[in-house]
């Protein structure tokens, strides 16, 4: 396949980009309506570890990962490289020598839905990683593609300096222009659930704070005492 490398495209605002690292990944795609989340299946290789960047995207061939060489170029201080290939692979295309190379720029992690090897050096040298897969399978290095064009990771449309959000529960991309709007609707929801938090120590249910008495009424759940469903089964 022919490619292209585009050079320095925009970016999300690096201060919005740092803003967002406060807040979990759940909490961001939530203040997004629900959206922005990449599949289940791609998941951290450590643990307690929170990241937020902005994408340098690539896409390349399954068990090929020349454009990643490629990519290593284009990154620059708070990003995190995208990986995708044109078809599922699960080969070890990313390892500890390209995170020494990217950690050397500056780049905070990286998120691909192929697989990656080194995972023991990874941890030990703090360069956080999310992947379909952890596989020994080594790579070629023969054929073109793409860096900074969108990509699709698992449904989600990545563009380059999209940010991206990583940690325990997975990943989110935030949609450049939408980094600021973002991180002022998180700040309102962690408010709220702080809030709701605090009636759940004080020993609120969730039923009469979330209204959902009337919900169940509406769908036709009722309560039984134990004698009363016995009674109704006999």
């Amino acid at each position: 396949m022919s490619g292209v490398i585009v050079t320095n495209p925009p970016k999300a605002e690096l201060k919005d980009v740092e803003a967002l690292a406060r807040y979990g990944v759940a909490t961001v795609s939530e203040a997004m309506g629900r959206t922005g989340l990449l599949g289940p299946g791609i998941r951290p290789v450590q643990q307690g570890v929170r990241v937020a960047g902005t994408a340098v995207t690539v896409i390349g061939w399954p068990g090929d990962n020349l454009m990643i060489h490629a990519a290593v170029e284009q990154c620059g201080e708070g990003d995190i490289l995208v990986v995708t290939t044109t078809s599922p692979c699960t080969d070890g295309l990313f390892g500890e020598l390209f995170a020494t190379a990217l950690r050397q720029r500056g780049v905070r992690g990286v998120v691909t839905s192929t697989g990656i090897r080194d995972t023991q050096e990874l941890r030990d040298m703090g360069f956080a990683a999310w992947s379909r897969a952890v596989s020994a399978q080594g790579t070629v290095k023969a054929t073109g593609g793409s860096v900074n064009v969108p990509i699709v990771v698992d449904g989600q449309v990545v563009h380059p300096g999209d940010a991206i959000l990583a940690d325990d529960d997975g990943v989110v991309v935030v949609p450049r222009r939408r980094v600021a709007e973002t991180v002022e609707r998180s700040e309102a929801r962690e408010a709220k659930e702080a809030a709701t938090r605090a009636a759940f120590v004080d020993g609120q249910l969730g039923l009469d704070r979330y209204g959902l008495r009337e919900t169940l009424r509406r769908l036709g759940v009722e309560y039984r005492t134990y004698e009363e469903y016995e009674g109704e089964r006999s």
